[in-house]
């Protein structure tokens, strides 16, 4: 899946960096994804921890954790998936709304695709209401439909605008392939809370901070994703479709320190580590400061390709590349 901020790229130089400084040997310690989105970085851990917690305020990145990092023992899929594939489309809140041929002409899916996603969405949520699945099935096939969904999107990438005429990835079938995830002998924690209220009802060894580093508000970028997979009633709003989202603080110039600082204070974890990068609304002088409150302040770097959702003539930051910064506190007071 195409992410804003998506640290698949970096889950080794995350993964060595915690290393270096709490050691390889995780097997009793509670790892805290806290703004978790994809989930890859509490995926990259969870086999070798006593517990993942995962969170994020976005309701398709809680389907996404609730299957890959929730779900650690396995069960029966194979015949579910390909009942779905099989389905035949039919006209819904997705065909009408948000494809070609809808009544409000927004062309993030081709007719056809809309029509099938809307049969296949419908049917899972008939097998949750009459129990033929559960919950760890539920959200195993509402992960495997996001991600079959997005791949087959007529975006650019992100969902704040769809493309004027279906490109040839959006004219592929939409085939659902299983979410398959890892399987552990421990159970973990999934949310779909606000990161600092969470922080003080949790505890554990280590938390992974990766909050927004910018303006862009990931409700608004994966609207489409949250409506997939809260399939609810609500009139679009706008050329794109938007449904009412919750504006997060860490996108705010002027409310971002106040928010972190606060979520630091609250953590209960002796090792505190954030990704941000040379781009952010914080500056590394402004981190550091945090920090340096409440502990043993020390800083990783990287150098890493920043992500492109925008046209290069468009572009605010020129550059291709971006330097990551993941910042590590040792939390003493």
């Amino acid at each position: 899946m195409n992410y804003i901020g998506s640290k698949n790229k970096l889950s080794d130089f995350i993964k060595q960096s915690v290393y270096q400084v709490v050691g390889k040997d995780l097997s009793d310690k509670t790892f805290c994804d806290l703004f978790a989105g994809t989930g890859i970085v509490g995926r990259n851990f969870k086999a070798e921890t006593k517990k993942i917690i995962s969170n994020d305020f976005e309701f398709y990145s809680y389907v996404l954790n609730r299957n890959y990092i929730g779900n650690y023992h396995t069960f029966e899929f194979d015949y579910l998936i390909e009942e779905l594939n099989l389905l035949e489309g039919k006209s819904g809140f997705i065909s009408e709304e948000y494809s070609e041929n809808g009544k409000s002409e927004r062309l993030y899916f081709s007719e056809e695709n809309g029509n099938k996603i809307d049969s296949v969405r419908q049917k899972i949520e008939n097998w949750k209401s009459a129990k033929k699945i559960n919950e760890d099935q539920y959200y195993f096939l509402l992960c495997s439909l996001l991600e079959a969904a997005d791949k087959i999107a007529n975006t650019a990438s992100v969902y704040g605008a769809f493309l004027k005429q279906i490109k040839k990835s959006a004219q592929k079938k939409l085939e659902l392939q299983p979410a398959n995830f890892e399987l552990t002998k421990n159970k973990h924690e999934v949310y779909n809370e606000d990161a600092n209220e969470l922080i003080k009802t949790i505890e554990g060894d280590i938390l992974y901070l990766d909050p927004p580093y910018n303006a862009r508000q990931y409700g608004a970028n994966y609207h489409l994703l949250n409506t997939l997979a809260k399939y609810d009633n609500f009139s679009p709003k706008g050329k794109t479709g938007l449904r009412h989202y919750q504006k997060s603080k860490y996108c705010s110039k002027i409310e971002v320190s106040k928010s972190f600082e606060e979520l630091i204070n609250n953590a209960k974890f002796q090792h505190v580590f954030l990704s941000y990068n040379n781009e952010g609304l914080m500056p590394e002088s402004e981190i550091r400061n945090i920090l340096s409150k409440f502990g043993k302040y020390d800083i990783f770097t990287t150098e890493y390709q920043r992500f492109r959702a925008d046209k290069e003539e468009n572009r605010n930051h020129k550059a291709s590349g971006t330097t990551e910064y993941l910042y590590y506190l040792e939390k003493t007071y």
